[in-house]
């Protein structure tokens, strides 16, 4: 069992109206993460929880400042709270969480592609972005996340059907 503090944050899943997920190319932030990023992974948007806020205004906030617009409506949140564990050579020096624990969220987008702004902040994460199936997002992402992305996709099964089209909960 891995001892130390989780960072709380939240997930997203923003799903277009073909039904595809956001997924963003990471930037490369630093030297000590440079083997991890050298393969440039694919993720969703994710980020902290501030002093003071709800998950879903965290992850409305995350939203604005890594694609540049919170165009969403909320589908589904998730019940569970997911934990994932960042591998101690890819920590950031001075870095004292042993990972990441989040609630995610599922959205639906309701802007156009030309409402998504990599470049709305300056400490933007995403160097580019594109819609893809979750199938292809599990399969391209960094290996420590791959299972997070599975079981917050299991989560949201019943959304789903085999064919990765999202469906109306009922």
């Amino acid at each position: 069992m891995i001892k130390g503090h989780y960072r709380l944050g939240v997930g997203m899943v923003l799903l277009n109206g073909e039904n595809k997920v956001f997924a963003g190319k990471r930037k490369t932030p630093n030297s000590r993460m440079v083997s991890w990023f050298l393969n440039k992974p694919w993720q969703m948007p994710q980020g902290g929880i501030e002093q003071g806020e709800s998950p879903l205004d965290a992850a409305l906030r995350e939203l604005r400042e890594e694609i540049g617009t919170d165009k969403v409506e909320l589908v589904a949140e998730s019940e569970q709270w997911f934990k994932y564990i960042i591998p101690q050579n890819l920590r950031r020096n001075g870095y004292r969480f042993v990972g990441q624990q989040q609630k995610w969220f599922l959205l639906r987008f309701l802007g156009s592609d030309e409402d998504i702004n990599l470049k709305s902040t300056n400490h933007s994460e995403f160097d580019s972005w594109r819609w893809m199936t979750y199938s292809n997002l599990i399969r391209l992402s960094v290996h420590f996340k791959r299972s997070l992305y599975t079981d917050v996709f299991a989560a949201f099964k019943t959304y789903f059907v085999e064919d990765e089209t999202p469906v109306e909960n009922g």
